[in-house]
């Protein structure tokens, strides 16, 4: 082994110097690797992991895989080591056994590192990432790489230089070199460079004269916690040369180099271990994503374009021609017309650009200039798909089956396996028809999932059908989630089970009746039939004691939706009908006197419960419980009864009205004479103005109404333009809220009408005379006609053939 990195008998072990996840770097340990032959390969990371190192060599691993060590009484606070088939360390694994050659990771212990967080958060102090890990459930994790390398942690007792200023290693490096960018810096003089080209050594030896020159400048780099760490990898090292001489090889951050040459005593390097707090640590490989590599989407792993490097790393040869016919290939999978000619001219153009701008090589920089002026004619909308799906990237990786894993994780696999949905980093979404026995499977797995915090899918608008028995869900998987599996983990040894015990004990912590609800509802979707009866008994005992209305009023609707899922997942939900049946009637009861005396704020609140519940008793009063009790005729004289009382808010009454009128309760005459009154001089107009916003406003499809009755629009008018110029200002933000809700071809048909003025007959015209397009009554020749498209659209020649249906009663 030569002079500056350690070559030669006696003269130390070889210190390999990198960039965590750089391609360059990877491709310069292997070459040294090569030529060197070490006995031993001693590499920066937790040695928990030493055990799991065999794995990496499993066919069915699949970088990019992560080391995740957790706090076995406490899973949330955990930690991950990242690799990539690109990183060094990965490298260096994979070197040393395909070379039957021991691989020992070296740096501070897990149990130290997840400690130390634990005191951070008993402290209140901030803390930082443990070693080079991306901390998942350690508070204030959040701190980048203070090298071309591993994060560090601090100290205990130990005093900071005054030069130790937190500092970017590669950015002061690429500063001293002229350039604003440490990434293309980086780019210019190692990955475009070659690999070790005559001396595999001479990459570290530059990159550790350098590192030097940083430490004896700003010492620690504000990243006091790296003298801990280092003294614990100069006592592995030690050990290792002691065992194997000098056959060792050392995989490490630039940033530590430095350190580890230096000469210290055993004595001094034990000193700063004495006393480091523990906690019990479990640790094992899981999937990783390049999205979680990028620090651009939040993780501070230390590169910005993880696809773009895996290229370089993986390329041959021609990595810029070959990049070129990767984004060529996406562009067209997304219809963009994108010829041969258009990638020899990106490739030209990037070539000319390295060539302008002095870079040895054309840089990621380049390509993307030259994609975006020839591929993407200047746009950078489909340039952002290139940087999503390729510079970023969506791979993610796989481990085997043999790593460990706590009973959950082994349970949900094997459900994924069974139900084949297989877990992606790239999002997608899933429709599923609850008739069929695998997509009601499906749901009721990622319903279980969410209710124990694990969020894999979460439910999305269907393009399709509105009914129940369809479900559309957007699927993503997440390397965290593999710590939200490992917490669920206290809960059951299986989703079913830890799901039912999560529910139960949600149950009884819940804070509120409508969390409770909620809950039901949601024990329904994922079908906890163990769970349900504990729920269902304390949201019988919490409603029983809740007199608050607008609790109870939110509480409904969850338990209304909960009742239409009995006929399609098969749920007995007849005691939950009960008591809905029961929480509607005391919404009835006191809805009159929680309406009295309410200021704006509360009144427009109270209007949002009304509709909650008007839409609730439309559901409820099909069920045989409540249709005993005629919940829809005591919900209309409940809402009679709004419609008069002066001493409810005008928002309220405007909109018990309009709810009344929808439902065919109220004659069109009737709500023309309530709206007459309210609109009278004699009611202040603030009042006026809050009735009119009750009536039409809130997206309840007023402005069609207005439309399609012209006298109801000339109350309004009429009123509008007899309100006085003193209060006029005061009513115009509630109009204008009112009014702008509208769509823009309502808004354009009222201005058009109030514009003409009062039809013919005055304003108290029939509704829909003197308006283009409609007749005082029905044309039934007319209406006739559009009986065919509609058959065809909805598919009812095919179900009355099927089902002997009577078309006319169906239409009807």
């Amino acid at each position: 082994m030569a002079s500056a990195v350690g070559r030669g008998a006696g003269a130390g072990p070889l210190l390999l110097g990198v960039r965590h996840h750089g391609p360059g770097s990877a491709r310069a340990v292997r070459a040294a690797l090569d030529e060197v032959r070490p006995r031993v390969v001693l590499i920066e990371g937790p040695p928990e992991a030493n055990a799991l190192v065999p794995l990496a060599a499993h066919e069915e691993m699949r970088p990019p895989v992560a080391l995740l060590a957790h706090a076995v009484d406490e899973p949330g606070r955990s930690a991950f080591w990242p690799l990539a088939e690109f990183s060094p360390e990965w490298v260096a694994v994979r070197w040393a056994l395909a070379h039957d050659v021991p691989a020992r990771f070296i740096d501070l212990p897990a149990t130290h590192t997840l400690a130390w967080g634990r005191q951070e958060d008993e402290a209140g102090v901030p803390g930082e990432r443990p070693l080079d890990a991306e901390a998942a459930g350690t508070a204030g994790a959040t701190s980048k790489d203070p090298a071309p390398g591993s994060a560090p942690a601090t100290a205990p007792d130990s005093a900071p230089d005054p030069a130790d200023v937190r500092i970017d290693p590669l950015g002061v490096l690429a500063e001293a070199a002229g350039y604003d960018d440490p990434e293309r810096w980086w780019e210019d003089v190692v990955e475009h460079r070659g690999a070790g080209k005559g001396d595999a050594l001479a990459p570290f030896t530059v990159l550790e004269e350098a590192m030097a020159a940083l430490r004896e400048t700003y010492g620690s780099g504000g990243h006091d916690r790296d003298l801990v760490r280092e003294a614990h990898m100069r006592l592995q090292v030690r050990a290792a040369q002691r065992e194997f001489e000098d056959g060792v090889a050392v995989v490490c951050g630039a940033w530590h180099v430095p350190a580890l040459r230096r000469k210290t005593t055993v004595a001094a390097d034990r000193a700063l271990l004495k006393g480091l707090a523990k906690v019990k640590t479990d640790m094992t490989w899981v999937p990783w994503t390049h999205r979680r590599l990028s620090r651009t989407s939040g993780y501070g792993a230390g590169i910005e374009s993880p696809g773009w490097y895996g290229h370089l790393f993986s390329a041959p040869d021609r990595p810029v021609e070959r990049w070129m016919t990767k984004v060529a290939g996406l562009l067209r999978a997304e219809d963009r017309i994108v010829s041969s000619a258009h990638v020899i001219e990106a490739v030209r153009l990037a070539e000319t650009l390295a060539a302008m701008r002095g870079r040895p090589l054309p840089g990621l920089s380049e390509t993307t200039d030259a994609v975006r002026a020839v591929m993407c004619e200047g746009s950078d909308v489909p340039l952002a798909l290139v940087r999503e799906r390729l510079v970023v990237g969506d791979v993610l990786g796989e481990v085997p089956s043999a790593a460990p894993a706590v009973p959950l994780q082994r349970d949900l696999a094997r459900l994924q396996r069974r139900l084949r949905l297989k877990p992606e980093a790239l999002e997608r979404e899933l429709e599923l028809d609850l008739r069929k026995e695998n997509d009601a499977a499906r749901s009721r797995l990622l319903h279980r999932l969410r209710l124990l915090g694990i969020a894999w899918g979460e439910p999305a608008a269907s393009r399709g059908s509105t009914g129940t028995f369809r479900e559309t869900w957007r699927l993503r998987w997440e390397p965290e989630l593999s710590v939200r599996v490992a917490e669920a983990g206290v809960w059951g040894t299986t989703v079913l089970s830890a799901a039912t015990a999560k529910a139960e004990a949600d149950a009884v912590a819940a804070q509120g009746l409508a969390d409770v609800t909620a809950l039901a509802e949601r024990c329904l979707l994922a079908e906890l039939p163990d769970a349900l009866p504990t729920v269902m008994r304390i949201l019988a005992d919490r409603a029983a004691l809740d007199a608050d209305v607008g609790h109870l009023a939110q509480a409904l609707p969850a338990l209304v939706r909960s009742l239409r899922y009995g006929d399609v997942r098969g749920a007995d939900t007849g005691a939950l009908g009960e008591v809905a049946a029961g929480l509607a009637e005391r919404v009835f009861v006191g809805l009159l006197p929680a309406c009295a005396a309410l200021d704006a704020d509360a009144a427009e609140e109270m209007r949002g419960h009304v509709d909650a519940v008007h839409g609730a008793v439309g559901l409820l009063g099909d069920a045989p419980a409540a249709a005993q009790g005629r919940l829809r005729t005591r919900w209309h004289a409940v809402l009679r009864v709004l419609c008069a009382r002066d001493t409810v808010p005008g928002v309220i009454r405007g909109r018990a009205v309009r709810l009344l009128l929808d439902d065919g309760e109220l004659a069109q005459d009737e709500a023309a004479r309530l709206m007459g009154l309210v609109l009278s001089p004699g009611t202040p107009p603030a009042d006026a103005a809050a009735w009119i916003e009750g009536f039409v406003g809130g997206g309840s499809g007023g402005g069609m109404l207005l439309v399609h009755d012209e006298r109801l629009l000339g109350l309004v008018d009429a009123w509008l333009t007899g309100v006085p110029a003193e209060a006029f200002t005061d009513v115009l933000p509630l109009l204008r809220r009112t009014f702008s809700a509208y769509e823009p071809g309502v808004r354009r048909t009222l201005g058009e009408l109030v514009r003409r003025g009062p039809a013919a007959g005055g304003g108290a015209a029939t509704a829909g005379s003197g308006i283009p397009g409609f007749a005082a009554e029905l044309d039934q020749v007319r209406a006739d006609a559009v009986l065919p498209v509609v058959r065809l659209l909805l598919g009812l020649d095919e179900v009355a053939e099927t089902a002997g249906q009577d078309l006319t009663g169906v239409t009807g």
